[in-house]
């Protein structure tokens, strides 16, 4: 074998593996900083987590990310660990954000202590399609309560709070994201 048939031959073999090879669940909770709530997530946050926090390396991402997307993102997704919530118990809860085009969302995403998904919630983040904004800040409380407030902005007139729609949800200590109304 030459000497690039046969480079060409072990980088195969370390590609082949390292797709088959599982990452530690800690090192992707590492990437999260653990925070005390009460959390307000809102578009102006997302640039403190770009600053403070290391982007996700992608065998994180899609180890532990997409394969639970809904949509398959494109090449200039981006994902940002924002934070870890401080307190659960029997389960792992994180926050990122995603980036992607005219959408930007907040994502909560619940693991088993093994780095199985429980479950996984948009609950904050800006959408624009067909020249509506539609908007949704998120607070969680001490008690994992995330209570989630929209509104949307029609063809670039001023948002009118009347419109808003809200939405309670409870973070439970099984990972589940109930909807409480």
């Amino acid at each position: 074998m030459t000497f690039y048939g046969n480079f060409a031959y072990k980088l195969m073999i370390c590609h082949n593996m390292s797709k088959k090879t599982k990452i530690d669940f800690k090192a992707f909770l590492k990437k999260f900083p653990s925070v005390e709530m009460p959390v307000t997530i809102s578009d102006e946050v997302s640039n403190e987590f770009s600053k403070r926090n290391d982007p996700l390396p992608m065998p994180l991402i899609e180890q532990y990310i997409l394969s639970y997307e809904e949509e398959e993102p494109d090449d200039m997704t981006e994902f940002v660990p924002c934070f870890k919530i401080k307190g659960t118990k029997k389960m792992d809860a994180v926050v990122y954000w995603k980036a992607g085009l005219m959408t930007y969302e907040y994502v909560l995403i619940t693991f088993s202590p093994m780095g199985d998904m429980i479950d996984r919630r948009v609950i904050a983040g800006t959408k624009v399609e067909n020249e509506v904004v539609v908007k949704s800040v998120a607070t969680i409380d001490e008690d994992f309560n995330i209570f989630v407030v929209g509104g949307v902005n029609k063809d670039g007139n001023e948002y009118n709070p009347g419109n808003s729609q809200s939405v309670s949800l409870q973070l439970l200590q099984t990972g589940k994201i109930a909807v409480l109304n």
